[in-house]
């Protein structure tokens, strides 16, 4: 299974300076501001990238001078590498991130490496300098076989966003049954994912999400995912002991939620993304719900990557303190220290993780 072992940033907002040792299973804490939500920005700008769309998400996020650590008087780059440990030795993506006309950022470096295992020497690629998007795809397009793997493990890097669901959420309205490949990030095309997921010749995931939402909303029977004849499909669904059919409308927001993350984190091995990203999952879950979805992230965790952030001390409790990272904002830049279980051993014998940290003991306050 390939990871990602090592991540360097500097320079993107709050994140001045960060190196960090990735886990399999890596629970982001701090108080509002620290700069977590920052770092999982970060992974945004890389699934924007890969599709072709950078220019387009500096233009939305406030252009360079929001993104560059306090502005382009203070920081002139941002430089980022990304190490992943492969099958056959180690993969890497490099690239600065400089101020150009127009409060934009062009690539000033982008380089691929691969160093295999026994050897001495790496295989390095340099992408050249002054482009606008990533020349990963052209390299790809011209056989270069270090960039066909790194653009395979950075698209696997997938931040998910389910805090929409408002009425006109996506992932209440209706999908189109052949949008199935992979689940969308704000899962808007979940009724379809299920349809697939129903209809396959092995039906375990489906059931396996259905009996899952069944624990966190006992009232929850079965989805009913009928398409209509232009093929789109609506995330219709049955209660116990009830003959009608119930819309995605009649869903609470908390209920929605826990049902896309629920898709998210039992899809099959094969399918599932190589690092899963998700900011605050525990928002509108019920504490009971929030074990069983802590649980599945734990669970996921044995064959994949997880980066989550999380406010919520109960959620917490279901970690273990080396999966932790402290986010502390200490002066004008964000520091992310991961914990030593260790050095709590005192306080974990009368405590539990999330009492620990809500006296301030580890780090990620507001203190």
């Amino acid at each position: 299974m390939s990871k990602l072992k090592h991540l360097s940033l500097r320079g993107f907002k709050s994140i001045r300076e960060l190196d960090l040792e990735l886990r399999p299973l890596n629970i982001l804490i701090g108080a509002n501001g620290a700069g977590k939500s920052n770092l999982i920005s970060f992974f945004k700008m890389l699934n924007e990238m890969m599709a072709g769309r950078f220019q387009e998400y500096v233009g939305i996020s406030g252009r360079s001078y929001s993104l560059l650590h306090f502005g382009p008087k203070v920081t002139q780059s941002i430089e980022a590498t990304l190490e992943f440990e492969v099958d056959n030795g180690t993969d890497t993506y490099s690239m600065r991130l400089v101020h150009a006309a127009g409060d934009t950022l062009i690539f000033a470096e982008e380089i691929l490496t691969f160093l295999q295992t026994g050897f001495l020497y790496p295989k390095v690629d340099s992408l050249g300098a002054g482009h606008q998007e990533t020349q990963i795809t052209k390299e790809l397009q011209e056989g270069n076989q270090t960039a066909k793997t790194l653009r395979y493990l950075l698209n696997r890097c997938r931040v998910y966003h389910f805090h929409d669901t408002s009425a006109t959420a996506g992932v209440r309205q209706a999908s189109f049954v052949g949008d199935n490949r992979w689940l969308m990030p704000d899962a808007s095309n979940l009724a379809a994912m299920l349809l697939r997921y129903r209809n396959a010749n092995d039906s375990t995931t489906y059931r396996r999400i259905v009996s899952t939402v069944q624990l966190i909303a006992p009232f929850f029977e079965d989805f009913v995912l009928e398409p209509d004849r232009a093929n789109y499909v609506m995330l219709n669904w049955t209660e116990r002991g009830a003959d009608r059919v119930f819309g995605p409308h009649q869903f609470s927001d908390g209920t929605l939620r826990a049902i896309c993350l629920a898709t998210l984190l039992l899809q099959p091995e094969e399918e599932i993304p190589g690092l899963i990203v998700v900011d605050e999952p525990e928002l509108g879950l019920h504490p009971y719900a929030l074990t069983v979805i802590a649980d599945l992230f734990d669970r996921a965790a044995l064959h994949t990557q997880v980066l989550i952030s999380t406010q919520s001390s109960s959620f917490l409790d279901n970690f273990n303190p080396e999966d932790v990272i402290a986010v502390s904002r200490v002066g004008r830049e964000s520091r992310f220290d991961r914990l030593n279980a260790t050095d709590l051993d005192l306080w974990l014998d009368e405590y539990s993780l999330g009492e620990v940290w809500e006296k301030n003991v580890i780090g990620g306050g507001p203190h």
